[in-house]
């Protein structure tokens, strides 16, 4: 399946190149005349262009799994929707329906008194922890700055959103990007680098670190993970060169993809015009060849 379009032209309020203290979340992801390090991912396999352009015109519903994240980030960062206690103990009555779908509509977040309880604690055990404390310190950044630019290469526009950005006046700019998870340990935090992209994420933020004039080469973005389960313990990861360079180089690729089909008007699917042959999986194939062949 090819998705075919207009080419789209800028639009008036599309915000200007440069660094936005005050965009609104919704205002930052509505500006469909730039690519975003999320965006970039999904244009790549295991995903295609005309995956990243459905979604892009067609904004995806509310999922509640991302609440308790959204809900963690706007009380550790200091900014985002507002948290707004739905009080009983379930939410399958008319009552409780209805003041969920209030706050939403408000653009808050619904919660349960026992959720608003666990994200404080989250937060508090982020003050509480040295490092991570250090790099959220109020005094010296602030959450959610955006930021566009233009690619010289291609000559798209691309955007950037930083959880948090230091007011660094000298020095070198280290960037802390905060996340959520199950399991903070360095295991499983090294499978969802791979699964979500996050050294391609690391790459694009320090490019646009760069392109905005924040920082210079030794720029660094750093993950400050923390779980959702008590003790909300918490792991500070970066992300080493190779990865990086990884990373940047498919970056490279769905820019210049983005580039082209912006261009064009045409976001391919998988397969529209020759199939694809595939082989088994490398494990698969040397499993069975040793016991067939």
């Amino acid at each position: 399946m090819t998705t075919t379009l207009e080419p789209p032209t800028e639009a008036a309020e599309a915000p200007a190149l440069g660094i936005h203290t005050d965009l609104s979340n919704d205002a930052y992801h509505a500006d469909k005349t730039s690519l975003s390090s999320s965006g970039a991912r999904k244009l790549l396999p295991p995903s295609c262009p005309a995956k990243f352009r459905y979604e892009q015109d067609n904004p995806q519903p509310h999922k509640k799994t991302f609440d308790h994240g959204n809900a963690a980030h706007m009380k550790v960062l200091g900014r985002g929707p507002k948290l707004i206690l739905v009080d009983y103990d379930t939410w399958n009555t008319k009552a409780a329906k209805t003041e969920v779908a209030e706050a939403r509509a408000q653009g808050g977040i619904p919660l349960k008194q026992h959720e608003i309880d666990m994200v404080d604690a989250m937060a508090a055990a982020i003050r509480q922890h040295p490092l991570a404390a250090a790099l959220l310190e109020p005094a010296y950044g602030a959450p959610e700055q955006s930021g566009f630019w233009i690619d010289g290469p291609t000559g798209i526009r691309r955007r950037v959103r930083f959880d948090w950005l230091p007011s660094i006046q000298s020095g070198r700019l280290i960037i802390p990007d905060y996340k959520t998870a199950a399991d903070a340990s360095n295991d499983a935090f090294q499978k969802a680098l791979d699964n979500y992209g996050y050294n391609q994420q690391t790459a694009w933020y320090e490019e646009a670190a760069m392109a905005l004039e924040l920082g210079g080469q030794d720029t660094e973005l750093l993950f400050i993970v923390q779980e959702k389960t008590a003790p909300y313990l918490v792991n500070v990861v970066g992300i080493d060169y190779f990865a990086r360079e990884i990373g940047r180089a498919k970056n490279r690729a769905a820019i210049e993809t983005f580039a082209e089909c912006t261009a064009s008007g045409i976001w391919p699917g998988f397969s529209d015009t020759d199939p694809n042959y595939l082989a088994l999986p490398g494990w698969a194939e040397n499993r069975d060849k040793e016991i067939y062949l």
